[in-house]
């Protein structure tokens, strides 16, 4: 049976996916999963899964409203928090131009804004529980994304924000920076972006959160999981970027 001592870990965007995953993944551990979403139907989904259904618990917040992450943070004040896992996220295929503003910034507001705030209020806590943080990002913050301007952009912040507080609280905080690339999560049904583009480079999902949370008993890091996401990752680095950019909006056009 889990034990309660463990601690308590939030998952963000916990309605499916890599956050569903998590769930599946950490309860063996004996931890207390807060798992968030919008979707409260989805979020007792994902509960419904686990072995231990009753010891978990939900958490309803619009992380885009204007008081979103304040409610968020308020309802789990009381916990014994050892774990944030910022997952939710989402991104806007088609051209910058012709995309609406406001779709653009909820991506940076999802993507980038919620997890550095929600870090930085649940820190004293993690800190003293001697927990840790993964910040899920992308290989597609690696590499600017022609007709994904906004969501590459907002993970390239959040890449270098991780990886940056990793370096600052090392030896106090674990920090993972999971960085993978084309999975099948659900994803490019939300963004709209074509199911063909990157399809020899998806990895199962069971894979990745299983490099990340080694990476965390390692002590933390960046990682990028699986071969065919490794293999993705070295391309980005060797192909030179006025020619790998043109091979990406050839991808990516709609």
């Amino acid at each position: 049976m889990p034990d309660s001592a463990a601690g308590s870990v939030l998952i963000t965007g916990a309605s499916g996916g890599f956050g569903l995953e998590f769930a599946k993944q950490l309860e063996p551990a004996g931890y207390r999963l807060i798992l968030h979403g919008r979707d409260k139907s989805r979020l007792q989904m994902t509960l419904d899964t686990l072995k231990h259904p009753d010891r978990h618990r939900v958490a309803l917040a619009d992380l885009n409203a204007r008081h979103g992450l304040s409610e968020l943070i308020s309802c789990i004040e009381n916990e014994p928090l050892v774990g944030l896992i910022n997952n939710a996220g989402f991104g806007i295929w088609g051209s910058f131009e012709q995309t609406g503003i406001v779709p653009q910034v909820d991506v940076i507001k999802t993507d980038l804004k919620a997890p550095i705030a929600l870090a930085h209020a649940l820190l004293p806590a993690l800190l003293r529980h001697k927990g840790f943080i993964i910040n899920v990002s992308s290989l597609a913050g690696e590499y600017p994304l022609p007709y994904m301007s906004t969501y590459a952009a907002a993970k390239a912040g959040l890449t270098y924000w991780s990886e940056a507080i990793r370096i600052e609280l090392d030896g106090r905080l674990r920090i993972v920076t999971l960085a993978p690339g084309p999975s099948p999560t659900g994803f490019r049904k939300i963004s709209g972006m074509p199911r063909s583009t990157g399809s020899f480079f998806r990895t199962p999902i069971p894979i990745i959160i299983h490099a990340a949370l080694h990476r965390l008993e390692k002590g933390g890091g960046y990682c990028v999981p699986g071969w065919r996401h490794r293999l993705l990752f070295a391309i980005q680095k060797a192909v030179p970027r006025r020619i790998g950019l043109g091979l990406m909006a050839d991808n990516l056009r709609p």
